[in-house]
């Protein structure tokens, strides 16, 4: 394993076009060092929950609920055929109250909020902390717990994730090295996106060989309250949360339109439609994607006014073309 890249005494100055659309992670040490909610975090647990206190909405979150025997990972049970974890919505005032019940247990019952709004349910926080260079981007989300390890898994977004408090350690794992992360289902998954089998902390070696690969490949650190991590879109990553009471906020945008589709919904299309098909049609299915979007060749034998879709997506193409596909799938 190696260590991140590191930007020290990081300011949003640091945040330019090359970084925020780099492939490769770079930590932003100190990056929301002054952010009010970090400095609670720095004086104690309860001055942080205090610090909330005023923004806090009765709206109910999703938590995940996990017994100690997980030691705070959140997963699968051991066949997958459930997960290792029951959700349950309270308020977030509840949530506080049971990381701080717990706080001082050896083996705590594990709670977990993950990716919700701060908007949302926490009006008013973003005043003061916030990035001002990334307040245009459309997903800011809260991520809340006491000790907590979430398997390696992707996002097909950009993403600049701050530590507001406790501490984390990023164990991340380039896009190349999928074959060696052991991915379960991709239709039955904790949160949405398909996460590694690996549990990070034990691994087994003999039931998950290739993974020392994916470690000899793997870039780790460790952010403490005021760091943030810049990950890029598609790169695997393992997050542990140390801490009694953790806090994260950060921010996702994609470098297209907002009226792209999701990569992932071709990827199920193609499990429908591709994989099954002979593989003399494969291949020639593939040199079609090919031809058409990994290696888009010139279409300049047709008129551009005849090109339609071929040519780079707008808006109006993208509704005609969404809603082509829609009326496909509902014969």
């Amino acid at each position: 394993m190696q260590s991140v890249r590191e930007i020290h005494q990081a300011t949003e100055a640091d945040l330019t076009p090359e970084l925020l659309s780099s492939v490769t992670p770079v930590v932003l040490r100190g990056l929301v060092a002054h952010w009010p909610l970090v400095q609670a975090a720095l004086r104690s647990d309860s001055a942080t929950a205090a610090y909330l206190q005023p923004f806090i909405t009765p709206k109910p979150v999703q938590a995940f609920l996990s017994p100690p025997t997980q030691r705070g990972l959140y997963s699968y049970n051991a066949d997958l055929t459930e997960f290792n974890f029951q959700r349950k919505l309270m308020p977030l005032a509840g949530v506080l109250e049971h990381i701080s019940q717990n706080a001082d247990v050896a083996e705590p019952h594990g709670i977990y909020v993950g990716s919700t709004s701060v908007n949302h349910i926490l009006p008013g926080l973003r005043h003061s902390n916030d990035i001002a260079a990334l307040q245009d981007k459309p997903l800011v989300s809260i991520w809340l717990s006491n000790p907590s390890r979430i398997p390696a898994h992707y996002d097909v977004t950009d993403n600049i994730a701050c530590v507001a408090a406790g501490r984390r350690r990023f164990t991340l794992f380039a896009p190349d090295q999928l074959d060696n992360l052991y991915v379960g289902p991709l239709d039955f998954t904790p949160a949405g996106q398909p996460v590694s089998l690996v549990d990070i902390q034990q691994p087994d070696f003999v039931r998950f060989p290739k993974y020392r690969q994916a470690l000899q490949q793997a870039q780790v650190a460790e952010l403490a309250p005021g760091d943030a991590i810049f990950i890029p879109a598609m790169w695997w990553h393992s997050v542990a949360a140390l801490g009694r009471l953790n806090i994260l906020i950060n921010y996702w945008w994609r470098q297209v339109d907002a009226f792209y589709g999701a990569p992932g919904d071709a990827l199920q299309h193609a499990l429908l439609s591709i994989r099954d098909l002979p593989a003399a049609q494969r291949q020639v299915w593939q040199a079609l994607f090919d031809y058409y979007v990994f290696s888009p060749q010139p279409q300049s034998h047709i008129p551009p006014q005849a090109q339609g879709v071929l040519q780079q997506l707008d808006e109006l193409q993208a509704r005609k073309l969404r809603a082509l596909l829609l009326n496909k799938l509902n014969r």
